[in-house]
C-alpha cells in the first residue's frame, strides 16, 4: 500500500498552478456519450477517479483518445448497450452521473449502487425523482434501472428538486437536453462545475438558459454534436493551496484563479486571519486568470463576531461555503488564535478525521456528527495517518506538512483521486515528502 512520508515544519516557496476541476471533469466526461460525434477535453485532471470514468466509458464502447498529458478526445459513435460495469461502478461515486446521459442516448440504462467517499449518508432520491417526472421508468433491484417506454422519447417538464443536489442537478440537466419539449428545473444546484457542464452542453447545441442561478430552463433537441470544452480550475483545490501556504507560513502563489469563484472562500479564510492577495490577469491575456498570493507571516487570529461572540464556519449549497472544503479549513484552525465552532451541515461523517487532528496535538471538542469547537493555535506533532476520504486526507497531508518531525499517511489513494501528483507540486515547492510502497 502507497504511503506518504513527510517531513514537516517547513516553510515552503514557490509557484503552482491548479489543475483542471474534478467535479466539472467528471459529469463532462459523461456528457460525452450525448453525442455520436468527437468530443475534446482540456485541462482534465490526470486523477484515479477521471481514469475510473474513461474505463466506463470505453466499456460501453466509446473510444477514449489521450491528446496530451491534460485532454483527452472522446468518440462514442456506437455503444453496446445501457449497463454500466458493476466493479468500475463501486470504484467511484460519479458512476452515478451516468444514468442521465445513457438513459436519453440508449432509452434504458442499468446502474449498479455507485462507490465513494464515506462522509455520511449521500442520498439517491433525488436523481431518479427527476428522471422518472421525465418520464422514465425506474425499479431498484440490486441495481438501479431506468428506461423510457418503446418508441418514446423523455419529456420536458417543471420540477423542483428537494434538495440541491450537484450530481442530481447534472443528471437531470444531461438527460433534459434530449427531452422533447422545455425542462424548468427549479431549486437546482449552481456550482461552478455545474455552470462548466452547462457551458460545454450549450457548445453541443443544447439550449440552456438560467447558468449559474437556481432555476434553469432547458429546451430539449434531438441530437447534439462534438465540441472541445476546457475544464476550468479547480477552486476546492486553491482553497487547499490556501490552507497549507497559511499554515506552514510559506510563500505560495497560486496561478490560474477565478476570484469570482473564490468570494466565500477567500471570506471564511479571512475569518481565520488568512488574507490572500489577488493580482487580476493582465489585460493583455485576461483568459490566463488572476494570481493569489499567500504571504508568510498571516495574522492567524480568528476574527470574533460582534460582542466578542464565538464565530461559526457552516457550509451549504453554492454560493456559501463549500462542504469539500471544511476539513482544511478545520485544520487551518488550528493553528490560528482564538476560537470557532465548524458546522458541517450536509454530511454526519466529515467530522470524525478529526481524531487525527487531536492525536497530533490539536484542541478540538467534538460536540456531535455535524459540529466541533477548534481551539487554538496548538502545537502539531507528526503522527501514523490514514486518509479516509479526499478531502480528509489533504487536510492531513496539510497538518503533516505543519507538525514537527516526520509523519506517515498511509491509504493515499484517496488523495490521489483528488489533487494531481499531489507530491510533486509539494516538491517543488521545497516540501520534504516521500512517495514509497511502504
Amino acid at each position: 500500500m502507497e504511503r506518504f512520508v513527510i517531513e514537516g515544519g517547513k516553510p515552503l516557496s514557490g509557484t503552482v498552478t491548479p489543475s483542471g476541476s474534478k467535479n466539472e471533469a467528471l459529469p463532462v466526461i459523461a456528457a460525452c456519450l450525448l453525442t455520436a460525434e468527437p468530443v475534446v477535453l482540456r485541462n482534465v485532471p490526470d486523477i484515479a477517479d477521471v481514469r475510473v470514468m474513461y474505463e466506463v466509458l470505453e466499456a460501453l464502447g466509446a473510444k477514449v483518445e489521450r491528446l496530451a498529458e491534460d485532454t483527452v478526445r472522446v468518440t462514442a459513435a456506437t455503444l453496446h448497450d445501457g449497463k454500466v460495469d458493476a466493479d468500475l461502478a463501486r470504484r467511484v461515486r460519479a458512476s452515478i452521473l451516468f444514468a442521465g446521459p445513457i438513459l436519453a442516448r440508449m432509452g434504458y440504462v442499468v446502474l449498479p449502487p455507485p462507490g465513494g467517499d464515506v462522509i455520511g449518508r449521500r442520498r439517491l432520491d433525488t436523481h431518479f425523482f427527476g428522471l422518472q417526472a421525465l418520464g422514465a421508468s425506474f425499479s431498484a433491484n440490486g441495481s438501479y434501472e431506468l428506461a423510457i417506454p418503446d418508441g418514446k422519447r423523455l419529456t420536458g417538464t417543471e420540477i423542483f428538486l428537494d434538495e440541491a443536489s450537484v450530481t442530481a442537478t447534472e443528471n437531470i440537466i444531461m438527460a433534459a437536453v434530449l427531452a422533447e419539449g422545455q425542462t424548468v428545473l427549479m431549486n437546482a444546484a449552481c456550482e461552478p462545475h455545474v455552470q462548466g457542464l452547462c457551458r460545454m452542453l450549450v457548445s453541443m447545441g443544447a439550449e440552456i438558459s438560467g447558468i449559474g442561478t437556481g432555476t434553469l430552463r432547458i429546451s430539449g433537441s434531438k441530437k447534439l454534436h462534438g465540441t472541445t470544452h476546457t475544464i476550468g480550475p479547480d477552486y476546492l483545490e486553491i482553497g487547499s493551496w490556501i490552507g497549507l501556504a497559511a499554515v506552514t507560513q510559506s510563500d505560495i502563489s497560486i496561478q490560474g484563479c477565478r476570484p469570482d469563484e473564490l468570494r466565500m472562500i477567500l471570506h471564511v479564510f479571512g475569518k481565520l486571519g488568512v488574507h490572500p492577495e489577488v493580482e487580476p490577469a493582465p489585460a493583455s491575456s485576461p483568459g490566463q486568470g488572476a494570481t493569489l498570493r499567500v504571504r508568510p507571516g498571516q495574522p492567524l487570529s480568528i476574527r470574533k463576531d460582534l460582542h466578542g461572540a464565538i464565530p461559526r464556519i457552516d457550509d451549504a449549497p453554492w454560493p456559501a461555503f463549500p462542504t469539500d472544503l471544511m476539513s482544511i479549513a478545520i485544520t487551518t484552525a488550528t493553528q490560528c488564535q482564538g476560537t470557532v465552532l465548524f458546522f458541517e451541515k450536509m454530511f454526519e461523517g466529515r467530522m470524525f478525521f478529526t481524531d487525527s487532528l487531536i492525536a497530533m496535538g490539536a484542541s478540538i471538542i467534538l460536540c456531535d456528527p455535524h459540529r466541533i469547537v477548534v481551539v487554538g493555535a496548538s502545537q502539531l506533532y507528526a503522527a501514523r495517518l490514514e486518509s479516509p476520504d479526499v478531502r480528509a486526507g489533504m487536510a492531513l497531508l496539510i497538518a503533516a506538512l505543519a507538525a514537527k518531525g516526520t509523519s506517515t499517511i498511509y491509504n493515499i489513494r484517496q488523495i490521489d483521486r483528488g489533487y494531481m501528483r499531489i507530491d510533486d507540486k509539494l516538491r517543488a515547492l521545497g516540501a520534504s515528502i516521500v512517495r514509497d510502497d511502504g
